[in-house]
């Protein structure tokens, strides 16, 4: 493999892992959103702050490359173990303390704590959906594979 293509490699990984933060960060801002929506027409009020919303996608956007490359990815784990749990809890926590620093839920400590408990149904469910897609492309890709084998086949009978 020559210098060019190790550095193209390189790139394509790089790319890789930004598209997959990228994606994860809207993917939990959206669910912060919501939480944080529900709770303000709970309360009565129907207007969200631009300041809290500029403050979750930022959050969201650490937090998405503190999982990729501090917490190996874990809510794209092959298996839900007690290390995949312990950074669940972590960053559930983590999204908590924030909402509490930056008053998304008025410093309201019983709303940091079902925020904490949500985010932690969210990150099981993240995985839960990853999982069911690695399996999912894993079967089209053994199904494909599995045509290409008998197509193969067939050709080269053709032949003799």
């Amino acid at each position: 493999m020559n210098k060019q293509s190790k550095k193209l490699s390189a790139w394509e990984h790089y790319i890789a892992k930004e598209i997959g933060i990228e994606f994860k960060s809207c993917l939990y801002f959206f669910c912060i959103l919501f939480f944080y929506c529900v709770y303000r027409l709970l309360h009565g009020n129907d207007t969200a702050q631009i300041m809290h919303m500029t403050q979750m996608i930022c959050v969201a956007y650490a937090m998405g490359y503190i999982q990729m490359y501090f917490l190996a990815n874990f809510d794209e784990a092959e298996k839900l173990r007690i290390k995949e749990l312990v950074c669940i809890t972590f960053c559930s926590a983590a999204y908590a303390l924030f909402s509490l620093l930056f008053k998304w839920f008025d410093r309201s400590a019983a709303a940091a704590t079902l925020f904490a408990f949500y985010m932690t149904l969210v990150y099981l469910c993240a995985f839960f959906v990853y999982k069911s897609k690695r399996e999912m492309d894993s079967k089209r890709l053994n199904e494909d594979l599995k045509y290409f084998q008998e197509r193969s086949q067939h050709n080269v009978c053709n032949r003799n």
